[in-house]
């Protein structure tokens, strides 16, 4: 049985949902090839989520980090993409310390819901409304993508436009869901808003992982 102290505190363990080479689909990196990791874990609990098999951490197996970055290694890839679930649930110290030793480039897509761990060439920031980000990440953020379900939530993503630093990419994204119903209405926004562009999941598009 693999030891708490060996997951959460020191990344030597993650729970990996699935792993994949393929092209980041969304924001400002889309199409850009790079090798994913789900990881396992998320109490947000967005209600249009597309990844809730990767929820309950319980039922996806605890892998040894190293195992994984084999893995990524031998896929020949420059660039690794982390996502979940919530990735910061859990310890990425580890993970990208070897990884950056590698001359890997490190990306993470995260809600901000919990404290940063890990070394980052980019952070892609998804705030949600269930649990709010926490500060340090909003101030580092080199991305922010909020995902439009609704008119109202024009306003959420003003309120974390104003928390974000002026660097950060501004991305707008259609829930999938309700692409058709809200797309005229962002498209709308950001011609009257132009420091926000509009992200598409083109993944979806192109029925690849």
């Amino acid at each position: 049985m693999v030891k708490n102290s060996e997951t959460k505190d020191a990344g030597l363990y993650l729970p990996l949902v699935e792993e994949f080479f393929s092209l980041q689909g969304e924001g400002y990196q889309t199409g850009k090839a790079a090798y994913f990791i789900r990881l396992g874990g998320c109490d947000v609990g967005c209600s249009w989520c597309d990844s809730r098999f990767s929820w309950d951490q319980s039922i996806h197996p605890m892998v040894k980090t190293d195992a994984i970055i084999e893995n990524i290694l031998n896929s020949g890839t420059d660039s690794v993409v982390v996502t979940g679930g919530e990735p910061l649930m859990w310890n990425l110290d580890y993970l990208c310390s070897h990884l950056k030793n590698m001359n890997i480039n490190t990306y993470l897509e995260t809600s901000g819901a919990y404290h940063l761990s890990g070394k980052w060439d980019w952070i892609c920031l998804s705030p949600k409304r269930n649990m709010p980000p926490v500060t340090e990440i909003c101030l580092i953020a080199d991305e922010l993508k909020v995902i439009i379900e609704e008119t109202g939530d024009f306003d959420w993503a003003e309120k974390y436009r104003s928390f974000v630093n002026k660097k950060c990419k501004l991305y707008l994204q259609p829930e999938w869901s309700k692409y058709d119903i809200i797309l005229p209405s962002i498209v709308d926004y950001v011609k009257t808003h132009p420091a926000w562009k509009i992200s598409l999941q083109t993944h979806k598009f192109m029925n690849i992982p």
